[in-house]
């Protein structure tokens, strides 16, 4: 069999965080008594006319700048009809012929490799209610507080060829999301989404027919959907059959994909000009004011940190996929004080695990990039132990204050002079004849047994780095 390789394209979906919906005044909020942030409007009753929040284009203008996209001054909202019980007009008001953004890219890195994804188009429209089964009744009941809340769709060329890359693609997506303030981005409530097309194709050869996944709640779920479907259709192929066209709904619990139906084809939907909404227009100056609002993006910051700072793509994404931890990185940097991996493993430790602990955000306390540097110079010139380093950091987040003066009034200054060091060698030699033997013959693991009675000794106030130095000039002279 030929070599086969795989293509996919995503088409995210983000809800956006304006104060109302899309085409009325209703409240955008989540959590909500059911049906009680409707109107007329949402529910979509004769008679009714939608006005398009213009808080809404401003986002996805923001967005495509983030994406590299072609913005159109003037696009249109089209009508997408179809039939289902969450969408009370049976139709979604959408955009198809001439999306408000268009063209862009977006550059990925993947195992130290950057990628670049095209985007063919981010397009506006309105999402759907929601419909609740539950094993506790017969039936379905719905839930129409969605209807109208503001949605960007980002459609992706099918540029990602594994689910590695699919996944770093979204959570990339995810973070800039978060960082232009356009969208929460939370999965549990359902604020961001994904459909993804896979094609399984032999190497080189135009792309076959994909299938398209529905009902993929998370990214975890996105990368374990595009890996069942890539076998699926893989043995499909390997066994002479052809892969048909359709849409199939993912069940991340039992881990499989069924067919929902054939893949509709755009005339399916009978798109046509919404009719009771004009051209949407924004100007270029409007378009340019937007632009400049658009901070250094985290895949940007990611390939800087990976390319000049010498991270890993892991690492790099964790402190670029917080604004407030990417602030303090590179603030610290710019004092050029002390070396980026120190500071970068002071985020990736301290500062990740205090935000994970209490929710809190590092704008939120006294730390400040200065205190933090010192504290790094504090730990790398063995002023302090690793021990005495998180004592610091826990009263600079939570008092702030002076790194010296802290070391200070905490007595965690460690003790470098020689001559009191090996004093204390002396006498935990000679008070620990037995591990002093295994040493010597052979068990590596007594001389760290030596290392923490000296500084258990010393009331943790030795350099633990010169102790060990010293411990084993003496013992190899012993020996």
């Amino acid at each position: 069999m030929a070599e086969l390789e795989c293509s996919i394209g995503l088409e995210i979906h983000a809800e956006l965080k304006t104060a109302s919906k899309i085409f009325c005044s209703c409240k955008n909020e989540f959590g909500a008594l059911p049906n009680t942030n409707v109107c007329p409007i949402c529910l979509g009753l004769p008679g009714t006319l939608p006005v398009l929040n213009s808080r809404v284009c401003d986002f996805a203008v923001k967005m495509g700048h983030a994406l590299g996209c072609r913005i159109n001054n003037v696009s249109r909202m089209e009508r997408k009809n179809y039939f289902y019980p969450d969408l009370p007009k049976a139709y979604q008001i959408s955009q198809s012929e001439i999306p408000i953004c268009g063209n862009g890219s977006l550059d990925i890195i993947v195992n130290g490799e950057v990628k670049r994804v095209g985007i063919d188009r981010i397009h506006i429209e309105e999402d759907a209610g929601k419909l609740i089964h539950d094993d506790g009744f017969d039936g379905t009941l719905c839930d129409y507080n969605r209807c109208g809340v503001p949605l960007i769709e980002i459609v992706t060329d099918p540029d990602l060829h594994s689910s590695r890359d699919a996944y770093v693609f979204l959570e990339t997506v995810r973070s800039i999301l978060r960082y232009i303030d356009i969208s929460d981005c939370k999965m549990q409530e359902g604020s961001i989404r994904c459909d993804v097309n896979v094609s399984v194709h032999e190497k080189g050869t135009p792309l076959g027919e994909r299938c398209e996944l529905k009902n993929v709640n998370s990214f975890s779920g996105a990368v374990r959907g595009i890996e069942y479907e890539i076998k699926r259709q893989t043995d499909i192929i390997a066994s002479g059959g052809l892969v048909e066209r359709e849409t199939r709904r993912w069940d991340d619990k039992k881990g499989v994909s069924t067919i929902m139906r054939s893949k509709e084809e755009l005339q399916d939907y009978r798109f046509f000009p919404e009719p009771d909404l004009g051209a949407v227009v924004i100007s270029s100056e409007r378009v340019e004011e937007l632009r400049s609002e658009i901070p250094e993006l985290p895949n940007r910051k990611m390939i800087r940190y990976v390319k000049e700072h010498g991270m890993n793509c892991d690492e790099a994404f964790v402190i670029a996929d917080s604004p407030d931890k990417a602030a303090l990185y590179d603030d610290c940097i710019s004092l050029g004080r002390c070396r980026p991996r120190s500071v970068a493993n002071r985020i990736l430790g301290d500062v990740t695990k205090f935000m994970n602990d209490t929710g809190r955000s590092i704008a939120d306390t006294p730390l400040t990039a200065q205190a933090l540097c010192e504290l790094c110079e504090a730990a790398e010139n063995g002023i302090i132990s690793s021990t005495g380093a998180k004592r610091v950091f826990a009263e600079l987040v939570s008092s702030g204050g002076n790194t010296a003066d802290i070391i200070e009034r905490l007595g965690l200054a460690q003790n470098s002079d020689e001559e009191f060091l090996s004093d204390i060698a002396d006498k935990i030699i000679t008070d620990n004849e037995k591990s002093v033997r295994d040493y010597q013959n052979g068990k590596s693991n007594a001389l760290g047994y030596l290392v923490g009675q000296s500084m258990k000794l010393s009331k943790g106030k030795a350099d633990p780095a010169k102790l060990r130095s010293i411990l084993e000039n003496k013992l190899k002279k012993e020996n």
